[in-house]
């Protein structure tokens, strides 16, 4: 039986074209070179023809290559639009249907997003409140864009902006609040007591995070590398083990400056602050969500000042900064 042509297949050949090497569209695509080279063997057997001439340099189009690549010019860009259409139509439809009685949040994991629960549903009690969590910061825009979920509750390292949600897309993004970066360590630490803590000391550390899909391991290596050092091993977990792992003396942590109290381990900030977080709020501005979004808004920044409060290192670390009057 022969393979039917789909739109992933003109995706791909598009690819192979635009990276002129099967190794490179491979490593653009995620996917292993032969793996690549198998998947284009296959179309080619069911389009009765080859699509490109390999050679020692690469690869180029034949001239069947030539009329599919056309056609998929055309084709691609019209189906992407014509997915986003369809989402935009879903939203505004709902937003026409109802108003808002509900707020589905997604989040990343920590103490915001159960705060922000809270308060939803502490003001608004006729309302739903549901949640969904997720580690990943690009899944949670695509929960968006489907529909799935009225608010990304999330945050990005430094000034990076949140990804969106592909083509088309016009998620509206709004910031919480900026905090830095702070370091886990064991009471006993030699450094505990330090008010911050040079991140160069902690060169022969082992260390662990909570795990994303931003830039922040970059960022974390390359504030590493300026002060001379590579990190011996970052292990990245959830938040318990993470805090197991500090407590029994197996590494150190980065985490939130919100970060609530806990027996057994300090929270210090790093000297200079080389890393930063932003918390963003983000929902798309053609949804029923998007007409209580500032309240949404209102309340996770006021989450997010409670849970500053509750950080003793972090209260004294604000204080030391205050501009005197």
């Amino acid at each position: 039986m022969g393979m039917d042509l789909e739109l992933r297949h003109l995706k791909v050949v598009s690819a192979i074209a635009e990276a002129g090497s099967l190794t490179r569209a491979a490593t653009g695509l995620g996917l292993a070179q032969p793996a690549l080279s198998a998947q284009l063997k296959r179309m080619e057997r069911a389009l009765g023809g080859e699509l490109f001439v390999r050679s020692p340099h690469g690869v180029r189009p034949t001239e069947l290559g030539e009329l599919v690549l056309e056609r998929a010019r055309v084709l691609v860009p019209a189906v992407a639009e014509l997915q986003e259409e369809a989402r935009s139509f879903s939203r505004k439809r709902a937003a026409a249907q109802e108003r808002q009685t509900r707020y589905r949040l997604g989040g990343t994991h920590g103490p915001l997003l159960g705060g922000l629960v809270d308060r939803l549903a502490s003001a608004f009690p006729g309302a739903s409140v549901a949640t969904c969590t997720s580690w990943s910061t690009r899944e949670l825009v695509g929960l968006l864009a489907e529909g799935r979920i009225d608010y990304a509750l999330t945050g990005v390292c430094g000034l990076s902006p949140p990804p969106s949600a592909g083509r088309g897309a016009a998620v509206v993004w709004r910031e919480v609040a900026v905090d830095p970066v702070f370091v886990m360590l064991p009471e006993g630490h030699p450094l505990a007591t330090c008010e911050e803590v040079p991140l160069g000391e902690l060169a022969g550390a082992c260390w662990t995070t909570v795990p994303g899909d931003g830039c922040f391991g970059e960022c974390f290596a390359a504030a590493c590398a300026r002060v001379g050092f590579t990190p011996e091993a970052v292990y990245e977990t959830e938040t318990a083990s993470c805090v197991h792992l500090v407590q029994v003396g197996r590494a150190v942590g980065l985490c939130r400056a919100t970060f609530p109290p806990t027996p057994g381990l300090v929270t210090r900030p790093l000297l200079g602050s080389p890393l930063m977080w932003r918390h963003v709020l983000g929902w798309y501005p053609d949804t029923a969500a998007a007409e209580t979004a500032e309240s949404v808004l209102a309340h996770a920044r006021a989450v997010h000042a409670g849970a500053a409060a509750l950080s003793p290192s972090y209260v004294h670390w604000r204080r030391l900064r205050q501009t005197p009057t």
